[in-house]
């Protein structure tokens, strides 16, 4: 009997893409840096990736596994706009799909003590948690914050006028995982603290026995049910109001070491101990699950941000206010930690990152990415930017980023339908792009002419059009020496099986270019996008031209067909 679990299903869930792992290619002219340092933690090496973002996470992996402390996504939040020639059960499915695959290399990208911020609308926020459950495992949920993204009703609403968005937050492991706590300056906190010291330090009081936690009784904790002489001498012990025993917040040893932080009052039911906490040890506090306009800006404030930098805004409805993003940054990193973005929209994460002084990673397919990312961080780097985050955190600019795309399919099919390597490609461009198939860091040596890169210390790569003969070969193998290891990468070896020269060169192991690869991942899809017109989901029911197919008809009877299957929908349309 096959082992249950708890998880969600949707149509299409069992398909997977085998991904690619392009190489990125730096174009110099689009990367942009400061023509000189501004400060000594000026962040050069920043990066702006132009192509598809699952191919680009893809890339990503083999270099930053593990490395990435904070990924903020603002992914489309799937309203239907994308899906007009779809039923919903489709639409959905297709959208819980594509975010499964992202969210899984985006969790193998992520430090152990990194966290993920995802901001969605209540159209799929609760599918997306059950989904992020399953991914990131249900114990390192750690919360959902509330947003309010607008400032004022929409009288227009038929039913409710949508005032937040939904920003969840996963941990790459709940236990490794620290929060940094926000600053507390606010007058209604300043009021808080309504006592006095006589050296002036401001203060205010809590009951010292602890109350209302569910364990504050002394069975709960036997050890903290003590007795604390009064000033007059009297036993007092830690009582609920019902009768029942109680317990302190403190142990003795603490009682005796901060008594000075202890205050004593005597009302007519006998004496009450509080403890003292001081202005200046409270002016942190956590952060907490809602967040208003007033604190982090609305959708209204982000529209008049980028527009002062950017005029043409008609792109970006709802981009997300810097002060959004600088809270996020406050709370999940540190100065010179790795940022991620796969939605980079109009690159606010990038700005505030970057004026925060975070390294950055931003992704985007869109042509924006030239109309509005790049000169935004112009603005910024040159230190024109001076909305947003830039008073806060005295911006003056400097540092600056490389812009990379995207590398073409390696396999191709020629024009007789034989899969080849892609003619794009040169000598040094196959290396890596191998290189990174078989799981080595591309690296070419100075020295040595055989070494592409290398695994480990002992153990390298070497990639060559060539047909290698058996005294090509052995002299390779010479070269190599016995104590090191190579992984020849060739058209062809000339006068040897692959089992004789195993025999022949221990050192040596020899793979077939393009052969080695064919099997490995889906060459030539370019495009795993959100944009639902692009996927292969969609193409599946095309046995007529275009012009004369009712797809609606169609996606309707293949759900019906999923139903007679056992397969209901994921929303129950199809039962």
């Amino acid at each position: 009997m096959s082992k249950q679990k708890l998880e969600l299903t949707w149509i299409g869930k069992e398909k997977r893409p085998k991904l690619e792992p392009r190489i990125l290619l730096e174009d110099p002219e689009k990367s942009y840096h400061a023509k000189h340092h501004v400060s000594d933690n000026d962040i050069f090496d920043n990066r702006l990736i132009f192509g598809d973002n699952l191919l680009a996470l893809k890339a990503l992996e083999q270099e930053f596994s593990g490395k990435v402390k904070c990924v903020f996504i603002d992914p489309p939040y799937n309203t239907g706009s994308a899906f007009t020639h779809y039923d919903d059960g489709l639409e959905h499915s297709i959208w819980l799909g594509l975010m499964r695959d992202r969210l899984e290399v985006i969790r193998r990208l992520m430090s152990d003590d990194g966290s993920l911020w995802i901001t969605i609308d209540d159209n799929e926020a609760h599918y997306l948690k059950v989904l992020c459950d399953e991914i990131f495992g249900r114990a390192n949920f750690v919360s959902t914050v509330i947003w309010e993204k607008s400032d004022s009703p929409k009288m227009d609403s038929r039913y409710f006028s949508s005032r937040h968005d939904f920003v969840l937050v996963y941990a790459r492991s709940i236990d490794s995982l620290k929060l940094a706590r926000l600053r507390d300056d606010s007058d209604e906190a300043t009021k808080h603290y309504n006592r006095t010291e006589a050296d002036g330090r401001r203060y205010y009081t809590k009951p010292l026995r602890a109350m209302g936690s569910g364990d504050d009784t002394r069975e709960a904790r036997p050890t903290l049910y003590f007795a604390i002489a009064a000033p007059d001498g009297t036993p007092i012990f830690p009582k609920r109001q019902d009768g029942v025993d109680g317990r302190w917040r403190w142990s003795q040893e603490r009682v005796q070491r901060d008594a000075d932080k202890l205050e004593w009052v005597k009302s007519k039911n006998g004496w009450s101990l509080y403890y003292k906490i001081y202005a200046e040890e409270g002016k942190q506090r956590p952060p907490e699950t809602i967040w208003t306009h007033q604190e982090v800006g609305s959708n209204r404030t982000s529209k008049a941000e980028v527009k002062a930098l950017i005029d043409q805004l008609s792109q970006f409805d709802t981009p997300k206010p810097e002060a959004l993003m600088g809270r996020i940054l406050e709370l999940a990193t540190a100065p010179g930690d790795v940022v991620l973005d796969s939605f980079a929209g109009s690159g606010t994460t990038g700005a505030v990152a970057h004026k925060m002084g975070r390294r950055w990673i931003m992704v985007e397919l869109g042509e924006h990415c030239h109309t509005h990312i790049i000169p935004r961080l112009k603005k910024v780097i040159d230190g024109d930017d001076q909305g947003g985050m830039s008073k806060a955190q005295d911006w003056q600019g400097g540092g600056g980023f490389r812009y990379y795309r995207l590398a073409p399919s390696l396999i191709v099919n020629d024009r007789w339908g034989n899969p080849v390597i892609n003619p794009e490609y040169n000598a040094a461009m196959l290396a890596e792009a191998l290189a990174k198939l078989e799981g080595f860091n591309y690296a070419p040596s100075e020295t040595h002419w055989w070494q592409h890169g290398h695994s480990s210390e002992r153990d390298f790569i070497y990639v060559t059009t060539q047909n290698l003969s058996a005294t090509q070969l052995q002299a390779l193998s010479d070269e190599v020496s016995p104590e090191r290891s190579l992984l020849v990468c060739c058209a062809a070896f000339h006068g040897v099986t692959a089992t004789k020269a195993a025999e022949r060169w221990p050192n040596l192991t020899l793979k077939k270019i393009p052969k080695m690869v064919l099997a490995r991942c889906h060459w030539g899809h370019d495009d795993y996008s959100l944009n639902v017109i692009n996927l292969p989901m969609a193409e599946i029911e095309k046995t007529e031209p275009a012009a004369t197919v009712d797809n609606s008809k169609k996606i309707k009877n293949k759900n019906a067909a999923l139903a007679n299957a056992g397969q209901g929908g994921l929303f129950g349309e199809n039962e």
